[in-house]
Formats: structure tokens, C-alpha cells, sequence
């Protein structure tokens, strides 16, 4: 019998000789979501973070929190968005919820003028309490939501431009909730770019590890944030 062939094993690790694959960097931003009092501001976050509508959504009390995670080129963001109550511009802890914010958006409901008409207040509010580390206004996006009801508010679409242009916004949508516009219409899509074009030009990114506010589970199958005053 002759002497079997001798076998020869590698003892270096699977894939030893081959560079690494480049790591992909996390960003971390927290995104406010604020207008007035029933504009749809929960059931936009719910849409777009857990693809759900309801009717049911009971008024938000102070601030709800909930977390989006997109892949950007080579990037994974996670969106922490803050959705904060109607009333709080009118209280005292706005200031404290808008504390680190990166970006934001302000809702307004096109059927109801009056909610169009506060959209200034909220933005000059938010620029009064929150801004970036070189002074400069947060990124801001305008939400022109229930679109599925009406379009007279926004249907000259270059006077909506020149708004936005005039009062500070990065850009504006239209949006429903109700009838999944914030994904049909592309907006998953094309909203990153409006915003990142804020985030990413205007601010540097917060890491994961560092950032001081931690999200905590409620018994609305929704989450609620600690903060640390």
C-alpha cells in the first residue's frame, strides 16, 4: 500500500491576505418633528418609521421619541425623531426638548390656514432656542401634511418655494399619512437629500456612543426618551 499524500492545512484565519472591508460610519441626529396641536405629526412618524396609520392616535403629551435607520452611500444614519407635543411652544420646556437637535421638521395641516399661518411662530421659536455649535440656524424641512384632503394651501408650488426660501426651510413636501403619500410619492427617497444637505454641510455628525439621550419603551408600543436635564 503505498503512503497516502500528506495534506497540507493552512494555520492562518479565513480571509488572511485580504483587506479588510471598509467600516461603515454611523451618524446619530436627533430630528425634531413639531407645529401645532393635531396637524398629524404622530402618524407621519409612525408611517415613516413603522409603515402603520391609525385613527386612533390620542393627543401626544410633552415628547414621544422614535428611531429611523437609512443607509446613506456609504453611511448608516439613524434618525432619532423627537415628536413633541402641539401645546409645548407655549410652555417651558421646548427649549430643553430642542437641546442638540440637529435638523427638524414642522407639520402643518392644509386644510386648517391657521396651522399654515403658525408654521413662522415655530420656526422663529426654534431658532431662538436651538442652533449649531457655529450659531447657524438647525436644517429645516416643512411638511405640508393631509394632502390627500386638499391642495389650495400649496398648490402654487413656486410661492411654496419662495416661503421656504424667505422664512429658512432647506425645502417642503407634501405628505399623508393617511393614504401612505410619504412613501408613495418618493419622499423616503428625496427627503434625505434636503436634509442631509442641512445636516451634513452646516453640522458635524454626533456619535452613537456619545449621545445623551437613550430611548425607553412605553406601553403604547410607541418610545418614550429620558432626558438629561
Amino acid at each position: 500500500m503505498g503512503i497516502p499524500p500528506r495534506v497540507h492545512r493552512s494555520t492562518s484565519p479565513p480571509g488572511a491576505g485580504r483587506a479588510p472591508p471598509p467600516l461603515q460610519k454611523e451618524h446619530l441626529y436627533k430630528v425634531l418633528v413639531i407645529g401645532d396641536l393635531g396637524v398629524g405629526k404622530t402618524s407621519i412618524i409612525r408611517r415613516y418609521v413603522h409603515q402603520t396609520y391609525s385613527t386612533n392616535y390620542r393627543a401626544t403629551i410633552g415628547v414621544d421619541f422614535a428611531l429611523k435607520v437609512l443607509n446613506w452611500d456609504s453611511e448608516t444614519v439613524r434618525l432619532q425623531l423627537w415628536d413633541i407635543a402641539g401645546q409645548e411652544r407655549f410652555g417651558n420646556m421646548t427649549r430643553v426638548y430642542y437641546r442638540e437637535a440637529m435638523g427638524a421638521f414642522i407639520v402643518f395641516d392644509v386644510t386648517r390656514p391657521t396651522t399654515f399661518e403658525a408654521v413662522i411662530k415655530w420656526k422663529e421659536d426654534l431658532d431662538s432656542k436651538a442652533m449649531l455649535a457655529n450659531g447657524s440656524s438647525i436644517a429645516t424641512v416643512l411638511l405640508a401634511n393631509k394632502c390627500d384632503q386638499s391642495r389650495d394651501l400649496t398648490s402654487n408650488g413656486t410661492k411654496m418655494d419662495q416661503f421656504c426660501k424667505d422664512h429658512g426651510f432647506v425645502g417642503w413636501f407634501e405628505t399623508s399619512a393617511k393614504v401612505n403619500i410619504i412613501t408613495a410619492s418618493g419622499f423616503h427617497q428625496k427627503f434625505p437629500s434636503k436634509l442631509w444637505a442641512g445636516l451634513l454641510m452646516e453640522s458635524k455628525p454626533t456619535p452613537t456612543s456619545h449621545h445623551p439621550f437613550q430611548p425607553q419603551p412605553n406601553n403604547t408600543g410607541a418610545t418614550k426618551t429620558a432626558i438629561k436635564m
